[in-house]
């Protein structure tokens, strides 16, 4: 865990809050994504009050989370957006670009301090440059996007900045308790320590309390509201009063020089808000509300009405909504496959008995095979997780990158409620965050360009995901340039890969998957060092996906990723060799045949291939391979299986075709050892343990 900047936050009201570290954290990064989606998505000549409200919560919930855990640093920077976003919602600024560019870099850089807290072991966090570009617009002043990056200028205009805050700056009362514990009222003294903004505080009581109540003089430009958000998150709210600073500030009652008992009452209701506990009535209320001073019920008003726009969301998403570790996700998904394998062991004992003895035993089982197999399908849908979750990552991504290429591209989305497992999803993001960037930087052509050409200067890519079959299929697409088939025969031709002039348009195409081939004419830190494509096709295939590419020259360019739904369960076709069953994976057989012992040629000596429609392939025994034992020594396999995986064929040699069914996919190496040519295991029907074969393995093998 990252280094804490206040103890006593941590150990607010006694409680250890460590426990609650990791749900800040997931929520804290969710709100950062939704702040960034809105930013993203405003339009700054006709913001919406609803989505700078929306941004104004996200930034206001970070912050009162990082105060409550002492993390002073992302408390600092969140309580400047927080600041910057309500002039933006009360319209005293208007929104502009430069201001979606700061505040987009202080999501960033909120991102590093929260990791940094979590023990990503990351060097502290110098966000000086953005508090100062942040106080600048919050002061009305223009401040271009490259001057929070920049490390030279940012000095200057912090004394302008801070310097108007001061006639705004107020003298307050604050009277804590009565308090049971007194160090509670350390932790208020802390905050004003970590926020250096929210201004000065200090005893006025000597440190000694009288009968449980802490009093303490504060200096501050903030408004009541936003200080006792921050003071609630330590003391009960009807713990804490604000008061002004009145003559007889600081004296006990019966100490020297105080002043008569009555002055104080002038101001009987003063610091109490509607509907706070003890709320003076009557014409005390009235009396009260009149001294309050000019800004208080402009404060008091807004506020409140951001926080019941956000009470709605927020608890319709605590009662709709459970988070759950994904440990006890797997944890249920595997009792969900040993109780599908159960239930398949009990069908077929069953299966020998008389239905007309135990009918009821046999409808009993029925019941149990249906239940069973919509339990399964529930629980995998657990695991399976929304594509937005991968979409919404690639509008920053791209807005930053084509702003660097000097491009204007636009990111649109289809499908984004498609389902996948949530394994997949993770292994997904970098292939397609790769074939994105590709687009961007390949595809799309200068703004100049593509008016020359007749297209709109605006490029747009679009991200596509859909469900086929028992696949899902996502589509990255540009209306840029297109593949040049030329300049690809040309550049494998430079880097001695065979490519004839006959190739087909398709296997043209695939050139660009192969190791350290790029198109790009320079190296730059975007492209041009021939590393990606190929990582993408050997990432993908490793999830038992395909890629596939269609381009049109000077129209754009198509990649079409096509994945399994989840990684738990898969399609197979069971085969036998001798005594022993394998499953092989039904996405990479191709088709099965009887062959005669004759069509078998013995290539080197060694090497075996068949002839299957006038191609040769590599025969690939099982028997050899897993030394299957056998007592039936004159016996000959006379069956063929195709499969195909990482571009190439293999016939495999075994002796029966067993059936298509779904298996539980079990992690062999995470319960015995990583087998060669061995994927995982499932256990079949009557119990026995049957090996999934890695066919990618099995093609790799017969090219050596």
């Amino acid at each position: 865990m990252g280094e804490m900047t206040s103890e006593g936050a941590s150990l607010s009201a006694g409680i250890d809050l460590s426990q609650f570290y990791q749900v800040f954290f997931e929520e804290a990064g969710e709100n950062l994504d939704n702040m960034e989606q809105l930013l993203l998505n405003l339009n700054i000549e006709t913001a919406d009050d609803e989505e700078l409200n929306a941004i104004f919560r996200c930034a206001h919930s970070i912050k009162g989370g990082a105060a409550t855990f002492g993390f002073g640093d992302v408390a600092e920077l969140t309580h400047q957006m927080e600041t910057l976003l309500d002039k933006l919602r009360r319209h005293e600024l208007a929104p502009n670009a430069a201001m979606v560019d700061i505040l987009l870099q202080s999501g960033d850089a909120l991102r590093a301090q929260l990791g940094r807290h979590q023990g990503s072991g990351a060097d502290a966090v110098d966000t000086t440059d953005l508090l100062t570009s942040i106080r600048a617009l919050v002061e009305g002043k223009e401040v271009a996007a490259p001057v929070a990056q920049s490390a030279a200028p940012a000095p200057a205009p912090k004394p302008a900045a801070a310097a108007p805050a001061k006639p705004t700056a107020r003298e307050l009362e604050l009277q804590v308790g009565p308090l049971s514990d007194l160090s509670l009222a350390d932790n208020l003294v802390e905050l004003f320590k970590e926020i250096t903004d929210l201004g000065t505080i200090e005893p006025l009581d000597g440190g000694v309390s009288s009968d449980g109540m802490r009093r303490y003089k504060i200096l501050t430009g903030s408004t009541d509201n936003d200080l006792l958000d921050l003071f609630t998150f330590h003391v009960a709210r009807e713990q804490v009063k604000l008061l002004p600073l009145g003559p007889g500030f600081g004296f006990h009652e019966g100490a020297p020089g105080a002043p008569p008992a009555e002055a104080p009452s002038k101001d009987p209701g003063y610091g109490f808000f509607d509907d706070a506990p003890g709320l003076p009535s009557g014409s005390t209320e009235l009396e009260a509300q009149a001294q309050l001073p000019a800004e208080a019920p402009k404060a008091v008003v807004a506020k409140p009405a951001a926080k019941t726009e956000a009470r709605p969301p927020a608890g319709g998403m605590d009662q709709s909504t459970l988070r759950v570790s994904v440990e006890k996700v797997d944890q249920l998904i595997n009792l969900v496959g040993e109780l599908v394998i159960t239930q398949a062991m009990l069908a077929q004992n069953s299966s020998q008995l008389d239905p007309a003895l135990y009918q009821q035993l046999a409808s009993g089982l029925a019941d149990l095979e249906r239940n069973t197999r919509d339990l399964q399908e529930s629980v995998m849908s657990i695991r399976m997780i929304p594509m937005s979750g991968v979409f919404n990552r690639f509008p920053r991504m791209l807005r930053d990158l084509a702003a660097k290429l000097g491009k204007k591209v636009e990111l649109v989305t289809q499908g984004e409620a498609t389902e996948l497992d949530k394994g997949l999803v993770e292994k997904i993001t970098d292939p397609l965050t790769h074939l994105v960037r590709n687009s961007c930087d390949h595809g799309i052509e200068l703004p100049a360009e593509r008016i020359a050409k007749g297209k709109p200067e605006q490029g747009t890519i679009t991200l596509v995901a859909s469900h086929q079959g028992g696949s899902i299929v996502i589509e990255v697409r540009d209306d840029g340039r297109g593949l040049n088939r030329d300049k690809l025969i040309k550049k494998a031709r430079e880097k001695g890969i065979d490519a004839p002039d006959s190739m087909s348009d398709a296997e043209v195409w695939g050139l660009i998957f192969a190791p350290g081939f790029s198109t790009a004419d320079q190296v730059t830190d975007v492209s041009g060092r021939g590393v990606g494509m190929d990582v993408v096709k050997r990432n993908i295939t490793q999830l038992g996906g395909t890629v596939e590419i269609d381009s049109a020259e000077g129209y754009g360019m198509k990649v079409s990723v096509r994945l399994p739904l989840t990684l738990a369960i898969m399609d197979g076709m069971s085969v036998g060799v001798g005594d022993e069953v394998y499953i092989l994976p039904l996405a990479s057989v191709v088709e099965s045949f009887q062959v005669q012992a004759d069509t078998i040629k013995t290539v080197g000596g060694s090497g075996r291939v068949v002839e299957v429609r006038d191609e040769y392939m590599p025969v690939v025994e099982l028997e050899q391979v897993f030394n299957v034992p056998r007592f039936d020594f004159e016996h000959v396999s006379s069956i063929m299986v195709v499969v195909e995986a990482e571009g190439g064929r293999v016939a495999m040699l075994v002796d029966e075709l067993l059936g298509q069914q779904q298996v539980v996919v079990k992690n062999l190496e995470a319960n015995y050892r990583k087998v060669p040519d061995v994927s995982g295991a499932t256990i079949m029907g009557d119990g026995r343990v049957a090996l999934i074969l890695d066919v990618g393995s099995l093609v790799r093998r017969s090219r050596h």
